[in-house]
């Protein structure tokens, strides 16, 4: 097929469906024998946490366009109707392996393992009257179980709360008939309590669900009544907060009003215990405004998230991933950091090295007396982290500081807001974005006067400003004090805070400006290398790939003859392997201990090759709707090291999953004779043999 004729459409994979298919790579991890039991209960959390946001952003904003008669199909020509419907097919899927694997899987082993949540019909006497004083004395005060009539209708539910509705009979203290009841557990209340250690056996850890408490004495809060069913059910909101930039004074303001309208949008999905009444869910679903393909019954907790506080409360080193220590570069060791920078580049692997260089930066910059000026984007950070200390140290030191913090980072929203507060308190400079347009990128500047001279140093990078995540994120940092790189991102920050034109960037692209156009370029250079008989090669690692143009681009590339491997952990619109299109694309996602979170480009250039790393993911509103930052990686060494990273992850034959043309994915195994590779793990042992 010539490529002007390519139609993209018939070979695009829906975005939705194909963020349920990671979802299932990462329940996969819940499954593996070889992960640690403690690690596996942790997969099968984050899988649930996953299906929540999937629900509360993908689905709810698929509904909203149905209301829409005219809404337009996709670029894989489903109506938002038919995505719809797939999606409650396979997520009925996806929800009923997650309570398999608890059951059948989990549960036991860890039984094995002394850890066991105790059902009701397990408790012994003295186990059950000390959690009947425990609902006296700890649950019973903070409920206020309703019953429902005429004129006392089901109360506002929280997005994804713990609700029980009881089906009783018998009358009120005024006389009247009750039939129904809803009791609201509070999130004051946590949904496992673990039974003091004198009621278990030596040395074993017992837990038993909030839900079950509630359920054995929750007759005792309907004095007079029959209890004819007891269930619990959990409604998931609409919750992608719209804020109309245009239309608002205070961006702070409006913001800190739409998170707490954001517990009761409109509701998406409904869960119930397994065993509720046909009668008792159609009574929910009428009042949510679902239909049938929104209920989902389960048979265990209605949240399954809430299970990973056991991966804190057991001290079991043994069932979880071995401890390490991350690396800290030869060059930074017992230096001035300043000194170590301008000498070259630093090129920084998290989590296999520390996060520590970033926050040291930013410390000695706050303290250094040279130092004139700090400038920061932050997207997902904490209010007490040490780089927001060391902001607050310099803001209150009298040097100029300037962050730039965008409020809308979904679900850290309030955490940026208290942040923003604390800045401006302590005298610093705080910017909430760009109307219209996340800030997204990562970055930080530091002016410091060197021999009367002012002196740029920076740090760029593909991942948060975040020192937990840094440590479960795979993700690149570089701290560079090129002196065109300094001036690029000194033109990024004049325009994030003027708002003007900036002079054209030298070693950066930015979106949503050029980077789309920059990165097609790059593809469309291995294209014209290729028709003109050279090699031409492409490596990309993201988080996620679904904007047309690109696609389309790529699969050009492909059909020039470029040899084509993208290692993409989430969403892939590209269907690899068809013949005649995308024969010489390979499509590859690692799940592993750590999150694959970097982003970085290899392009051959016929041998003159590049590598860079942004902020970017190779989706439309990273493009056109954020602001991102690419930025070349310009040490020989350092870019001999990263095509070095690729090529590893390209080897694993443990943890990576091959998309197939139909959009499934599947486990690579080790071929006979072949050593299995694992590229997590020999990042792991590189660390240690380096310590």
């Amino acid at each position: 097929m010539d490529a002007p004729n390519l139609k993209l459409p018939d070979y695009y994979i829906n975005r939705e469906l194909s963020q349920l298919e990671f979802n299932q790579r990462v329940l996969e991890q819940a499954k593996d024998p070889k992960v640690p039991l403690l690690e596996r209960l942790k997969y099968l959390c984050i899988s649930s946490t996953n299906l929540d946001e999937f629900f509360e952003i993908r689905v709810a904003g698929l509904k909203q366009r149905v209301e829409v008669s005219s809404a337009p199909a996709g670029p894989d020509n489903l109506s938002p109707a038919e995505v719809l419907k797939r999606i409650a097919e396979k997520t009925a899927g996806i929800v009923a392996e997650q309570y398999r694997v608890l059951n059948d899987e989990l549960i036991p082993a860890l039984r094995t393992q002394g850890i066991r949540f105790v059902r009701r019909d397990e408790w012994t006497d003295a186990q059950r009257d000390w959690l009947e004083r425990l609902f006296h004395d700890e649950i019973v005060p903070v409920l206020s179980p309703t019953t429902l009539d005429p004129t006392r209708p089901i109360p506002r539910i929280q997005n994804k709360s713990l609700n029980f509705i009881v089906s009783l009979h018998g009358r009120d203290a005024f006389g009247r008939p009750c039939h129904r009841a809803i009791v609201q557990a509070p999130r004051s209340l946590p949904r496992l309590i673990q039974l003091p250690a004198e009621l278990v056996e030596r040395g074993e850890s017992h837990f038993v669900f909030l839900s079950s408490v509630i359920h054995a004495f929750v007759d005792q809060l309907f004095a007079g009544m029959e209890i004819d069913g007891c269930y619990q059910f959990r409604v998931t909101r609409n919750s992608d907060l719209y804020v109309d930039d245009e239309d608002v004074d205070d961006l702070m303001r409006a913001l800190e009003g739409e998170l707490f309208e954001s517990r009761y949008g409109a509701a998406v999905r409904l869960e119930t215990a397994h065993d509720c009444t046909n009668e008792l869910a159609d009574y929910l679903l009428n009042h949510f405004q679902l239909g049938p393909q929104d209920h989902y019954r389960v048979p265990g907790p209605v949240n399954l998230n809430r299970l990973l506080a056991v991966y804190d409360l057991v001290d079991r080193p043994d069932l979880k991933y071995p401890p390490f220590t991350p690396g800290i570069p030869k060059e930074l060791v017992n230096t001035n950091i300043f000194d170590a920078i301008a000498k070259r580049d630093v090129l920084l692997h998290h989590p296999y090295e520390s996060f520590a260089p970033v926050a040291d930066f930013v410390y000695r910059a706050a303290n250094d007396p040279d130092v004139l000026a700090i400038k920061q984007t932050l997207y997902r950070t904490t209010p007490d982290s040490p780089l927001a200390e060391s902001l607050v140290s310099a803001a209150k030191a009298g040097k100029e500081v300037t962050v730039l913090i965008e409020l809308r980072a979904r679900f850290d929203e309030a955490a940026n807001i208290r942040l923003a507060s604390k800045l401006q308190e302590a005298g610093a400079h705080v910017v909430y974005g760009v109307v219209g347009y996340k800030t997204h990128c990562k970055m930080t500047l530091v002016v410091r006067r060197e021999k009367g001279k002012l002196r740029r140093y920076v740090h760029l990078g593909t991942g948060n400003y975040h020192p937990r995540t840094a440590r479960a994120y795979t993700d690149y940092g570089l701290l560079s004090a090129n002196e065109q790189l300094g001036e690029d991102v000194h033109q990024v920050f004049m325009q994030l805070t003027s708002l003007m034109k900036t002079q054209p960037l030298t070693l950066l692209s930015q979106s949503p400006f050029n980077l789309h156009d920059r990165l097609l370029d790059l593809i469309r250079r291995e294209t014209r290398h290729a028709a003109a008989g050279s090699r031409g090669r492409i490596v990309a690692k993201l988080n996620a790939l679904v904007e047309p143009e690109v696609i389309r681009a790529l699969y050009e590339a492909s059909i020039a003859g470029v040899e084509i491997d993208l290692i993409v952990r989430g969403i892939c619109s590209l269907r690899p392997g068809l013949p005649g299109i995308s024969e010489n694309i390979r499509v590859r996602s690692i799940i592993g201990r750590f999150l694959e979170h970097s982003r970085c480009y290899y392009f051959r250039n016929g041998g003159r090759e590049e590598v860079y790393c942004a902020s970017a993911d190779w989706m439309d509103r990273n493009f056109f709707r954020r602001i991102e930052v690419m930025y070349p990686i310009l040490d020989p060494q350092h870019k001999a090291r990263l095509i070095g990273d690729l090529e590893l992850y390209l080897a694993d034959n443990v943890q990576a999953w091959l998309l197939q043309p139909d959009g499934t994915y599947k486990l690579v195994q080790p071929k006979e004779g072949e050593a299995p590779v694992c590229a997590q793990e020999r990042l792991l042992a590189a660390l240690a043999e380096a310590s």
